[in-house]
């Protein structure tokens, strides 16, 4: 997946405006990637698409900041079909029954001048569980590409951040801790100031 969340992806910005802005995800800028050990051979890792979802940022109120993400269940991509299609079934994410997995965050704190911490709902498989996110600012204001490309006009954000999580609390540990019930997520993400 060259795009996806969690929550989330997700983002922040300090010193834009004085009130809540909208931001997009661009779906050809943002990935969800998973890590985990294989058996304890080695670290393998997939994406997923984000298909939807927004920030809605305060310059002025990070804790103000809220971030939802819709990501499709059923482009998991480890570049293996296989597996891919082992963990599209029911032993897995069952995408047949549970399209999609979100993440609808609840609070926001400040951690450093471009740094914040993120607590969210994440719902895979019909279960939801809170998950911590941290998240870094690389990027706010206008897209260095904007005065090339139509495309990148306007203001964005680009944020990297990740977190862990227990696959395990979602119903899809099949093979823990064989195969680490622990999951590394690493996101990364450009978001447009009111979308296209």
């Amino acid at each position: 997946m060259k795009h996806f969340l969690l929550a989330s992806a997700a983002s922040l910005a300090l010193g834009a405006s004085a009130y809540a802005d909208s931001y997009v995800f661009d779906p050809g800028h943002t990935e969800v990637r998973f890590y985990y050990n294989h058996a304890g051979l080695s670290e393998q890792s997939g994406e997923w698409t984000v298909s939807g979802g927004q920030v809605e940022f305060d310059a002025d109120d990070l804790a103000a900041t809220k971030v939802s993400v819709t990501i499709d269940a059923s482009s998991v991509d480890t570049g293996v079909t296989d597996l891919d299609n082992h963990l599209k079934g029911s032993d897995f994410f069952d995408v047949g029954a549970h399209p999609e997995i979100t993440f609808v965050s609840t609070s926001v704190a400040q951690t450093a001048a471009n740094s914040i911490t993120m607590i969210g709902d994440l719902t895979i498989k019909g279960v939801s569980k809170q998950v911590t996110l941290d998240f870094a600012l690389n990027h706010n204001g206008p897209h260095p590409l904007g005065q090339f490309i139509e495309y990148y006009e306007g203001d964005w954000i680009g944020v990297e951040g990740g977190g862990e999580l227990l696959r395990s609390d979602f119903g899809v540990g099949m093979f823990a801790p064989l195969t680490s019930d622990r999951v590394r997520l690493a996101i990364s993400a450009e978001l447009k100031e009111g979308g296209w």
